[in-house]
């Protein structure tokens, strides 16, 4: 494969050598012991980000409501809603976080962004650094947070005009980085979509819909496929992979996501930016967080499965006994025939 800087740098010529980023960092005080004070790992992470040897995950909330934002390029996130949706949406715009949301559960949250469309329906964006911290139980919740708070805006807006059906549909939509295992079973699928059916084939017009797209099933499909077959795949390449060479192959197929890494690699541009918006308080919070839910999810299921095992172990255990009660009414049955053939066989000696 060619080199890959050289690809991205050919691409967006703007992009900086590794040794000027190194220069800026050190000819400014607070830049340089920022960059001294990160980790090995996290300095190669953010040289190989800004010299394009490396791209970016644009799921992280920082890049993602930079590159994505629906105040200055709402048509970008029109384009992604109308591909997922599998409708023509355009995005009205953006409304402000609801400090009254069910629970404190930001730490597991990448991204988390809710848009207006054009058509009243709200659609709220969520991406999940761990995909079994979202369950679908909690995206209910979610969902219902949703409705209530479109349900009181609208009903304070109508006033005595106010009709149900006034409401329009909402959407939540889960980006999981990492899926959990149920999603696994399903290797060739990474768009699932939820809503409320009747069993008869009533129709009605239930508002609540879900969408969950598995990031990781898709980048493995990419792998293995090496190509970009779709709309949507370019979109995920676009916001789920950072190796230059399928960025390459996106911007082949698809050249109107150029525009969206040229953003990208004139945000770079500015170092003391780029390094605030790469390693922001939230992301160290966010890994921080990320390793003691992990622990606990897997002490979690350590127990589950020693609960599991000890079940089989006992279900083994009782097959065994009745296995051996079986052995024991066998033997005992061939030694009762054996005995009857005895005797069968002394009764005709006798008779002859």
């Amino acid at each position: 494969m060619k080199n890959t800087q050289t690809n991205l740098s050919k691409l967006f010529p703007m992009i900086k050598t590794k040794e000027k980023i190194l220069e800026e960092i050190n000819s400014n005080n607070t830049l340089r012991i920022i960059f001294n004070n990160w980790s090995e790992k996290h300095q190669n992470e953010f040289l190989s980000i800004c010299t394009g040897s490396k791209g970016v995950k644009m799921l992280y909330d920082c890049y993602f409501k930079e590159i994505l934002n629906p105040e200055y390029a709402p048509e970008r996130l029109s384009s992604l809603l109308s591909i997922i949706i599998d409708k023509k949406v355009t995005v009205k715009y953006q409304l402000t976080n609801d400090n009254t949301r069910i629970g404190d559960e930001t730490s597991l949250v990448i991204t988390d962004i809710v848009v207006e469309l054009e058509d009243g329906t709200l659609a709220n964006i969520e991406v999940q650094k761990l995909g079994y911290a979202f369950t679908g139980e909690r995206a209910s919740c979610y969902s219902a947070d949703l409705l209530l708070r479109q349900y009181k805006r609208v009903r304070d807006l109508r006033k005595q005009d106010f009709s149900y059906k006034d409401i329009a549909p909402v959407y939540t939509i889960v980006f999981l980085e990492n899926s959990p295992s149920s999603f696994k079973e399903f290797k060739n699928v990474y768009v699932h979509k939820f809503s409320t059916v009747s069993d008869t084939g009533l129709k009605m017009n239930m508002l609540q819909n879900f969408i969950f797209i598995p990031v990781d099933i898709f980048l493995e499909k990419l792998h293995n496929n090496r190509c970009i077959q779709s709309d949507l795949d370019a979109w995920l390449t676009f916001l789920g992979c950072d190796e230059p060479e399928y960025i390459s192959k996106l911007l082949d197929s698809h050249p109107d996501f150029k525009p969206l890494y040229h953003d990208l690699y004139g945000i770079c541009q500015n170092t003391e930016r780029m390094m605030t918006m790469f390693f922001s308080e939230e992301l160290k919070i966010l890994d921080d967080n990320t390793v003691k839910y992990m622990m606990d999810q897997l002490e979690e299921e350590i127990k589950e499965k020693k609960k599991m095992l000890k079940e089989q172990n006992e279900l083994i255990t009782a097959k065994n006994e009745q296995i051996a009660s079986k052995d024991e009414l066998i033997t005992a049955k061939d030694e009762q025939i054996a005995k009857l053939e005895a005797e069968l066989a002394k009764y005709k000696s006798q008779s002859k």
